[in-house]
């Protein structure tokens, strides 16, 4: 029963030996504009990716306001960063990088338990809420989500939630390939060990 509700969680990446796409010609444009100062071309660059990267602290962190101050400090650390990018891979990967760090900051910071019960939780097209249907299922799978640690989460969160290859999380998170495999399938693991005796009783 339990394998048809990890369909989802457990797809393979066809692009795991592809090198991440260079920006478009569009976004090139938008950078090099930035990195000479345009603050009108950040801030564009800051649309198109602000619900991304909000979407990846509020993953990590699993508290919407927190999500909210951290991706506004990832984009004033991109924007303080910014000379130094070499747009060799998309804009994405890089500020979500930054954004998954600052993450793991406000993790470090907090003390308590985060409470999943007194945040609203949005409703993701895509990521393991898809195993199951409801919003009281999908609050379980984002506590077990919430349980797991740091570093996995990180790289299922920029998988199963934001549709990054292999290589692109690789690349964004600046680790070998072989640790994003090895820290997906610890975290698609311990998905299923915690889903299991919730799932069976449906």
């Amino acid at each position: 029963m339990i394998d048809s509700h990890v369909e989802g969680v457990e797809r393979t990446d066809s692009r795991l030996s592809s090198r991440p796409a260079p920006p478009t010609d569009a976004e090139l444009e938008l950078i090099t504009q930035a990195q000479q100062g345009d603050r009108r071309a950040f801030g564009e660059l800051v649309r198109l990716n602000r619900e991304g990267v909000i979407n990846v602290v509020y993953r990590m962190c699993g508290d919407a306001s927190l999500a909210e101050d951290a991706a506004q400090e990832s984009f004033i650390r991109a924007w303080q960063h910014l000379p130094n990018y070499r747009p060799r891979s998309p804009f994405r990967n890089w500020v979500y990088r930054i954004a998954t760090n600052v993450a793991l900051d406000v993790l470090r910071r907090e003390k308590e338990a985060v409470d999943v019960d007194a945040v609203s939780l949005p409703s993701p097209e895509r990521g393991p809420e898809s195993m199951i249907e409801g919003k009281e299922r999908g609050e379980q799978v984002q506590q077990a989500v919430l349980s797991l640690p740091p570093a996995s989460r990180a790289v299922l969160v920029l998988r199963e939630y934001e549709g990054l290859a292999y290589r692109e999380i690789a690349d964004a998170l600046g680790i070998p390939i072989g640790t994003v495999m090895s820290r997906l399938n610890y975290a698609r693991s311990r998905l299923r060990e915690m889903l299991t005796p919730y799932l069976e009783v449906l």
